[in-house]
């Protein structure tokens, strides 16, 4: 008897994932609960387990290629005669409908089960079931309270996380010539950027450089794209085509975290009422040793605990305000694969160094993708610091239900008026967006007044 398995849920609320790694491949016999595939989602590469044990009939697309929640991701035929999970089987894990969730996130690891329709005989997908946003994600909604933790997996003879199986063919490095250095012979992030760094794994041949064997009419030697030129062979200056006839570059499809970022900066685009305030806060009397991220921190919860109307969520649908009595911070972190926002917890309770030691370990986890679901949700306000990379002054997105971010821009020195004279000054140019359906100009404005008072200070 054949069964399709759906892709299910994976406990993000998502309509699709990514397909990164297969750990099957057609024909062969997986045992129930064996990883059979790993899938990258917006904001983490997680591996999805068989929910039968039995032959592999089909598979569905290749790394790279993104499937639909609820449309089949294989199809196997079951071995009767190796374990197989009964009907109805109660997995243990249970995060939100008991029907049509489709699989289970527990603790530490995704479960596949046939409850809810996931494992079907039919092409027809699934039916989700609605359920109740429990946060904000910038680049997810996340509808599930589900923690997860990864663990190695053994594939080809190397343990590691999918994350880092990932990281290897981004960076073209052949994950079993990479020297291993984590416990119990794990191979980790680092092991792989050291090996792409030292060229010691590379692959055989990068793709770019892959040819079709050279037959008696072609040349052994790769042809030369003929270099660019302003002008034609007949000496006249060349035009492009215009817009629409032909695009010279190739369309990329968005995935991962940048394709769920797209969605919900339309959603938030669509949704919220936003208005910026900027103004320059004048830092001349810092003395040496204070951290701007910090001080930024420290101002925000300084103005959060002065204006609390925008340290709050807002429902837009019921109209209905939650003024949040701590303070966690969400701060954007970018990376090449799109905008993560990890939330800094407990801000209000932080000294400068505690501060300091929570923004690392957090941009360690996004760079490593080894940071937890729980910790990309649940922010009451949002701090971006572009101004470490140029930029002075800037209108972020809001993401709801949060009705504020903080945008903190590129220092710079100015001429400042001082009794008798004139003085240089260094100065953080600071943009404060607010939701002005539950904000008022008035709110917002003590808000920044409040963060330029705090950051004026020397300590």
């Amino acid at each position: 008897m054949s069964k399709q398995f759906l892709l299910p849920d994976l406990g993000e609320g998502l309509p699709d994932a990514t397909i990164v790694e297969w750990y099957v491949k057609v024909g062969d016999t997986i045992k129930l609960d064996d990883n059979l595939v790993s899938m990258e989602t917006a904001k983490a590469v997680v591996d999805v387990p068989s929910p039968v044990s039995g032959k592999v009939l089909k598979l569905a697309g290749g790394p790279g290629d993104v499937i639909v929640t609820g449309t089949m991701l294989a199809e196997f035929e079951i071995d009767p005669s190796m374990p197989q999970r009964a009907e109805g089987q109660d997995t243990g894990h249970h995060h939100g409908p008991p029907k049509g969730a489709g699989a289970h996130v527990s603790d530490d690891k995704v479960v596949a089960s046939d409850e809810g329709g996931v494992i079907t005989e039919t092409d027809k997908p699934a039916p989700k079931a609605e359920r109740e946003d429990s946060g904000t994600v910038v680049g997810a909604m996340q509808s599930s309270d589900a923690v997860r933790s990864e663990a190695a997996v053994a594939v080809g003879g190397v343990k590691a996380l999918p994350a880092v199986r990932a990281l290897a063919r981004k960076l073209g490095v052949d994950i079993t010539r990479v020297r291993a250095t984590g416990p119990d012979g794990v191979v980790t992030n680092q092991d792989v950027k050291n090996a792409a760094a030292d060229g010691s794994a590379a692959i055989g041949a990068a793709p770019a450089a892959r040819t079709h064997a050279p037959t008696a009419s072609q040349p052994t030697q790769p042809v030369a794209a003929p270099a660019r030129t302003t002008v034609s062979q007949a000496g006249k200056p060349m035009r492009t085509q215009p817009p629409g006839v032909q695009a010279t570059g190739q369309p990329e499809q968005l995935k991962g975290v940048r394709r769920n970022m797209a969605r919900v900066m339309a959603d938030a685009h669509a949704k919220v009422v936003p208005t910026t305030l900027s103004d320059d806060a004048d830092i001349h009397a810092w003395v040496p040793g204070n951290d701007i991220t910090g001080r930024l921190v420290r101002a925000i919860v300084a103005a959060a605990k002065a204006v609390p109307a925008l340290n709050a969520w807002f429902d837009g649908e019921a109209l209905t305000r939650t003024l949040h009595p701590h303070v966690d911070i969400g701060i954007a972190v970018d990376t090449d694969d799109g905008l993560f926002v990890p939330a800094l917890r407990n801000a209000d309770m932080l000294d400068a160094r505690g501060v300091r030691e929570a923004v690392n370990r957090l941009r360690t986890q996004v760079e490593d993708r080894t940071i937890p679901m729980t910790e990309l949700t649940g922010y009451t306000i949002s701090l971006s610091n572009f101004g470490m990379f140029a930029g002075r002054y800037a209108t972020p997105v809001i993401v709801p239900p949060c009705v504020a971010i903080v945008a903190a821009g590129k220092g710079r020195h100015q001429m400042t008026p001082v009794m008798g004279g004139f003085e240089s000054h260094k100065v953080i140019p600071l943009s404060v967006t607010f939701d002005h359906r539950a904000c008022t100009g008035g709110e917002a404005a003590r808000f920044l007044k409040a963060m330029l008072d705090d950051l004026a200070r020397s300590h």
